[in-house]
């Protein structure tokens, strides 16, 4: 349901809820101030576009979204992305990338994956992140010390390029930068300012100290990007070739996919903040609308931001309203304080970004994941982050996917059991069936587990006699939850091996899914009623009277003889 329809009705809209809402808004727009520009320029754009991003997709997502409490704008996340498309479509080609990404993610919620996408492993999630980290961290050296562009190429030669560069650091943007990280992380310490946000107090001191003590030769935003303009632009359609829009489509797949993982994410740590439920797939449809609008207006990918969401819960916002009030404080921000964004040094940015970077690596979770995680989650975690950092966020989360999908199966095959029963452990089964033994020559194997493609050679192993095999074989599928196409198509091989070997094979106890399946593969037959039984006391029965009908018969025979 639309949060803010669901809000309303739950009395969240009320006078009396205004005052609280209002107030965190106000506080969130002011903090989203500095991110939304370092993020917008760490991404290879113009610092205003990251305020375009803030507060169209954070009225969108206010209004469209599935969280009450969620605050969207651009975030860390997608900074090697776009700045990725900026390098190689240039930022007409981010535009429509982003406008695809929010098309995908409509789609994406009206067909209710909302839930799919939390199956996303913890390992891969925590590498990639702690990847993106480290790459945010790294190319903002160049601003934070005053460095030259390291220029075009792989992660690792920009690194080496700005490592072989530091001996020639900008001094006073080296220390502007030294001083606006001290200010980020204790700035709210000092006595007065505890209610102001670090990152805020970090970018008016640094440009107040630049403009003071005139620090000409120190880079601002203004003398990087030119003045930033006090309107918002004027609505425009993105024209591309069909060509085009292929060549972009694996960008806007990525956008959307890390889209859709960041908002659930976010809206899931809100929900443990606030004592709500958030509804995963309206979510996706608010992010999806927020993306098709920011385009239009010149911003970029937007999603859930976690720290400006967990800022508006911890100020008291508990409504939509608190996310709309942000994008409107960004508005007046741009429209009456615009020339005075642009004295911002680039060394405070980077120096938030810095912050920005350490949270999202989140060293500790990494650290505890590679020490106390099994092996080979341990092993995707580091997979993931290396790939991250080597090759691209596309390839380290697909391969991460990959890994963990075959980690599970390997788990899962190792889960499923082909067990023998004797007439011991089927104690009530015969009490039921009325006997007090197995019937001769009747054997009776359990599957216990989900029989796919990945466990059915535990089934041959089992049935592998070295001795003379039974005369009937009763496969009991009451623990197996479910069977795939695989599974299917290698029972029915096992039955008709064991048949020419002269064994009979009966199936009992499946459920009514796994019932469905077999009679759809004609495994189970109407003119072979007695090759599937409902449960195994009635098969036990039905094997035991047709031996002793079989025996009646040949003693017949005999005395005839």
């Amino acid at each position: 349901m639309i949060a803010i329809l669901e809000a309303a009705r739950a009395g969240m809209l009320r006078r009396e809820h205004w005052g609280r809402n209002l107030v965190a808004g106000a506080i969130v727009g002011v903090v989203a101030l500095p991110l939304s520009m370092a993020f917008a320029i760490a991404s290879g754009v113009r610092p205003e576009q990251g305020l375009y991003t803030a507060i169209i997709a954070g009225i969108a997502v206010s209004l469209f979204g599935g969280s009450r409490v969620q605050i969207a704008g651009p975030t860390g996340a997608f900074i090697v992305i776009l700045a990725g498309v900026v390098a190689q479509f240039g930022v007409a080609g981010l535009m429509l990338a982003t406008l695809m990404a929010g098309i995908m993610l409509v789609a994406m919620g009206w067909a209710r994956l909302g839930s799919v996408i939390r199956f996303i492993p913890d390992p891969v999630i925590v590498g990639f992140t702690a990847g993106i980290g480290v790459i945010i961290w790294v190319g903002q050296w160049q601003y934070f010390f005053g460095l030259p562009a390291p220029g075009a190429g792989p992660f690792y030669l920009k690194t080496w390029t700005l490592l072989q560069a530091l001996p020639q650091l900008h001094v006073e943007t080296t220390a502007i930068g030294l001083l606006s990280l001290a200010l980020a992380l204790w700035g709210p310490r000092i006595p007065g300012l505890a209610r102001v946000p670090g990152p805020l107090l970090a970018m008016l001191v640094a440009t107040a100290a630049v403009q003071l003590l005139h620090l000409d030769k120190v880079a601002t935003i203004e003398s990087t990007f030119g003045a930033i303009p006090r309107s918002l632009p004027q609505l425009q359609f993105p024209a591309a070739s069909f060509d085009h829009w292929m060549a972009l489509l694996p960008s806007a797949f990525t956008i959307a996919m890390l889209g859709a993982i960041e908002s659930l994410l976010s809206a899931v740590v809100a929900d443990g903040m606030v004592g709500t439920r958030h509804d995963a797939n309206q979510e996706l449809i608010g992010q999806g609308i927020a993306n098709i609008l920011s385009p239009l207006f010149g911003g970029i990918a937007a999603t859930g931001a976690i720290a400006r969401t967990a800022t508006n819960i911890r100020n008291g916002g508990n409504a939509p309203l608190a996310g709309i009030v942000h994008g409107l404080t960004l508005l007046l921000i741009l429209l009456v304080f615009a020339p005075y964004a642009g004295k911002v040094p680039l060394a405070a940015l980077a120096a938030i970004l810095f912050v920005v970077a350490w949270n999202m690596s989140e060293a500790h979770r990494f650290l505890r994941l590679l020490r106390h995680a099994p092996r080979a989650d341990a092993g995707i975690l580091v997979i993931t982050f290396a790939l991250t950092i080597l090759t691209d966020l596309v390839v380290a989360v697909n391969i991460g996917v990959i890994l963990a999908m075959f980690q599970f199966m390997r788990r899962m095959s190792a889960a499923v059991d082909v067990v023998e029963h004797g007439a011991h452990s089927l104690r009530e089964q015969l009490a039921q069936a009325g006997l007090q033994a197995l019937p001769p020559g009747v054997v009776v194997y359990a599957i216990d587990g989900p029989f796919f493609f990945g466990s059915v050679d535990s089934l041959e192993r089992a049935l592998s006699w070295s001795q003379q095999p039974p005369r009937h074989v009763v496969l009991w599928l009451e623990r197996m939850p479910l069977i795939d196409a695989t599974g299917l198509k290698r029972l029915e091989s096992t039955i008709e091996a064991l048949h020419r070997r002269g064994v009979k094979v009966v199936l009992c106890g499946a459920n009514p899914r796994v019932l469905r399946k077999l009679v759809r593969a004609q495994l189970v037959r109407r003119d072979r009623p007695d090759g599937y039984f409902a449960d195994l006391a009635t098969a036990l029965r039905a094997l035991h009277d047709g031996a002793q009908a079989i025996a009646g018969q040949d003693g017949q025979s005999a005395s005839e003889a």
